[in-house]
């Protein structure tokens, strides 16, 4: 038998078809302690045609069943001899365990795809900012490779959060990335710092001022955001109360990638409306006010001679801090109030507005 050919070009070859077509694994990458990469190419030498940020469905043969889950492509279409997915490990997920369990190099999976619709190459721009958590990395990941690849160099802030900095995905790739390119620039966000280590970066949720600092511009950027449902909220909640033009912002979960625009969901966000009226009641106090929904809740208060003790006044120092009894406001704060505190009904006046009736706890 005669041995394959080392080389041969694309002309050469057939796209990959889906329809009649299998994977198989030829590496897997370790990428964290609880993430890998899984590459992927056709048993006939087929390449993949793509956009960078799409996704493809895997069928998993689990427990005598066949089960389908859908993973973005980590790889870049401008590598096209082969297709990577980049998976993170979790207790509940079926499809992760089984992966990590059961695929290794020479496994064979049928496969769906590549669809979605979650691409810069949509959204024409000359700036962009690129917004992930955990592995909603994937899909920014494969258009910074294409950019990278593309040599265009386009100006490009890629902001990614993680629990830990040893948790940071494709780090040491982007930071070679962004040695290389001076248009290309990086910020790490993480919760907290690994044992007996230093972090130097940012520590904390993403929020209005860090975005400030990191991307001062960001207002003049196509925005890409992909992690979890809260994670993206936040994001647009900080983006709402600063004025962008939401048309440039575009988001895809990592646990709901979209396939076709008919699919999409708008968010369904509270934004204050300066032309509706609300009511605070200041139960301790017995105190009633009539504002409107953009009015927040230290201005309301102080409008009507009632202190509430403050001293940021942006959401940072946590001073101005009030329990909401009942009703629905809304707070876009910069770190100043912790998720319990949250869970608690507490709220920070100066960076939280009443939606119709609230009755606060003063």
């Amino acid at each position: 038998m005669s041995a394959q050919p080392l080389y041969r070009h694309l002309d050469e070859l057939p796209p990959w078809n889906d329809q009649s077509q299998v994977l198989e694994c030829v590496a897997v990458l370790p990428e964290t302690h609880n993430v890998k990469t899984f590459c992927f190419k056709s048993p006939d030498e087929s390449w993949f045609r793509y956009l960078p940020g799409q996704f493809i469905t895997l069928e998993l043969p689990v427990g005598g069943d066949c089960i389908h889950r859908t993973y973005t492509l980590s790889s870049s279409p401008s590598r096209p001899l082969l297709i990577c997915i980049t998976v993170k490990r979790q207790p509940e997920s079926l499809g992760s365990r089984w992966l990590f369990d059961e695929v290794d190099v020479g496994s064979r999976l049928k496969a769906y795809g590549p669809a979605g619709i979650f691409s810069f190459h949509h959204h024409a721009a000359e700036k962009y900012l690129f917004v992930s958590a955990g592995s909603g990395i994937t899909p920014m990941m494969s258009m910074a490779r294409w950019l990278f690849d593309n040599g265009r160099h386009s100006d490009v802030t890629f902001i990614n959060c993680a629990r830990r900095p040893s948790e940071i995905i494709f780090r040491a790739e982007l930071e070679r990335m962004a040695a290389r390119v001076p248009s290309f620039n990086l910020a790490w966000i993480v919760s907290e710092a690994d044992p007996y280590s230093v972090w130097t970066g940012y520590r904390g949720r993403l929020n209005g001022l860090m975005l400030e600092l990191i991307a001062p511009d960001y207002f003049d950027r196509e925005i890409f955001c992909c992690g979890p449902a809260g994670f993206m909220q936040g994001l647009r909640d900080a983006l709402n109360a600063a004025g962008y033009d939401m048309e440039r912002y575009h988001e895809e979960s990592f646990l709901a990638p979209v396939g076709a625009p008919g699919e999409l969901d708008e968010p369904d966000d509270v934004i204050p409306d300066e032309n509706k009226k609300a009511c605070i009641r200041f139960a301790k106090s017995d105190r009633e006010a009539y504002c409107h929904e953009t009015d927040t809740i230290l201005d309301v208060a102080k409008g009507i001679g009632l202190t509430i003790p403050s001293g940021c006044q942006f959401g940072v120092c946590g001073t101005c801090k009030v329990r909401c009894l009942a009703g629905e406001t809304h707070m876009v704060h910069n770190g100043g109030i912790r998720d319990e505190e949250i869970a608690d009904g507490y709220v920070l006046a100066c960076c939280t507005k009443p939606i119709g009736q609230v009755d606060l706890d003063l």
